[in-house]
């Protein structure tokens, strides 16, 4: 070794040293030895500013866009009371097609009083999850009721339609497994997917064929497999092959989920859904979702099947297990709007000759209704997402309430008009709608758009 090598080695080393026992010299001053702070106020820590979020700063451009075209924010109108066939918003009675009280049960006596009932019985919440503090006789009675309904063995209520999805997804699949949707599939089903951890295939719009083949040449690869349509289309207003897709789960050893939030109360000559319309054996099918918010004119959400898939359930899903009880007064406005779906049918009777009729009128007007097959939901579709909010505001200008359905919840060629319908409204009701909507649609493919808009 050479003296300069030697030397610069020990160098290092002793540099090394010192910088070390500087570090430890400094770690044990004591405040005192410590240089002063410096005198002046102390820098407040700042709250993250949320407005520099992209989501955000798309809702901006949005709002600029509306200011542009001239048309108010169609999002977030309040409403004054009831929201029958009309409602009052701003002081302003309109036609009202953008809620799902299907079977005008939000307004039924008995529904009401029953709530009243739970109420001074209950209170306003249980205050617990049903697992520990929260379960009430309200809570067995709508189950069984639910479950008699479709012909199942047992059901199990949650506090939210959407979070029922997520969490029963989320408690039967895992990462060695594969979740088949529909591409028009509900936002809580496909966020349910993503949470799981599963393998996520997405299937073209009722499109079987397709569906087979993959299981055909992938099932192998995957431990469990699960199939999730839905009963109703609550964007288009069609619905499955729901023979088909119960011969092909069996013969893919696969589960099939069916989501009939907005198809129990519609579909079927007793408002039983998709399985009654199409002659199949609900017990063929593994999960029956639904939820309280729409026919049952109340908030949550439920899962039907078999008395094993249950008490899983309520072990084991999240959504349940650490969640507050459904509310006595929204169980008990749930039971009774099923008591009197089952004691009038002719509701459902009502409901699908509008379906029928506002369909008729709709197209006899030359308005794009993409797939929908007369039932309680139609679709109006307009194209880019710009005019879809200038079709809602003009509409809403010339008395008919019906909302913008924009992009990203549908793609941006397929913006719409979506009108939900209720047994409830008369044929003129309908038929001035048609003509409102026909005569405001061909005023915003008149106008042209400020440069920038549409985007």
């Amino acid at each position: 070794m050479s003296g300069s090598e030697g030397e610069g080695r020990f160098g290092a080393a002793r540099r090394s040293a010192l910088l070390e026992e500087l570090r430890q010299t400094r770690s044990r001053r004591t405040p005192s030895d410590r240089p002063a702070a410096r005198p002046g106020p102390k820098p407040q820590p700042k709250a993250f500013d949320f407005g520099s979020l992209p989501g955000h700063k798309q809702i901006r451009l949005q709002k600029s866009a509306a200011e542009m075209l001239g048309i108010g924010v169609p999002y977030f109108r309040e409403q004054e009371g009831y929201a029958g066939p009309t409602c009052f918003i701003e002081g302003r009675e309109v036609l009202n097609f953008s809620s799902y009280n299907y079977l005008g049960l939000n307004g039924h006596p008995k529904v009401h009083a029953a709530a009243r009932d739970a109420i001074d019985r209950y209170g306003v919440s249980v205050s617990a999850s049903r697992v520990v503090a929260g379960e009430r006789d309200l809570h067995a009675k709508l189950e069984k009721g639910l479950a008699s309904f479709y012909g199942t063995e047992d059901c199990v209520t949650m506090v939210s339609g959407h979070a029922t999805n997520m969490t029963t997804i989320g408690a039967l699949m895992g990462p060695k497994d594969v979740i088949l949707t529909d591409t028009w599939i509900h936002n809580s089903i496909t966020e349910g997917a993503r949470l799981s951890g599963a393998a996520r295939v997405t299937f073209p719009h009722n499109d079987l064929d397709w569906l087979d083949d993959f299981l055909s040449r992938n099932r192998g690869r995957y431990d469990r497999a699960l199939i999730v349509v839905e009963g109703l289309y609550s964007m288009d207003g069609d619905w499955p092959d729901l023979p088909r897709l119960v011969e092909l789960k069996h013969r893919h050893d696969a589960w099939l989920m069916v989501d009939e939030a907005h198809a129990v109360g519609v579909l079927g000559e007793t408002g039983r859904g998709i399985a009654e319309m199409q002659g199949v054996d609900p017990t063929s099918v593994e999960i029956w979702m639904g939820t309280l918010s729409k026919t049952f004119s109340s908030c949550g959400g439920y899962i039907c099947g078999s008395a094993a898939l249950i008490e899983f359930l309520k072990a084991n899903a999240a959504g349940f297990v650490f969640s507050v009880g459904l509310a006595a007064p929204l169980a008990a406005a749930a039971l009774a709007s099923l008591e009197v779906l089952q004691a009038e049918p002719e509701r459902v009777s009502r409901l699908q000759a509008n379906g029928r009729r506002l369909l008729e009128r709709a197209k006899a007007a030359g308005l794009d209704t993409g797939e929908a097959k007369g039932s309680a939901v139609m679709p109006v579709i307009v194209g880019d997402s710009a005019r879809a909010a200038m079709l809602s505001d003009e509409c809403f200008k010339a008395g008919l309430n019906a909302l913008p359905i924009t992009f990203p919840a549908v793609p941006e060629k397929q913006a719409r008009l979506r009108f939900f319908l209720t047994s409830e409204h008369a044929e003129a009701q309908i038929d001035r709608a048609v003509e409102i909507c026909a005569e405001a649609l061909a005023k915003v493919r008149a106008r042209k758009l400020p440069f920038g808009a549409g985007a």
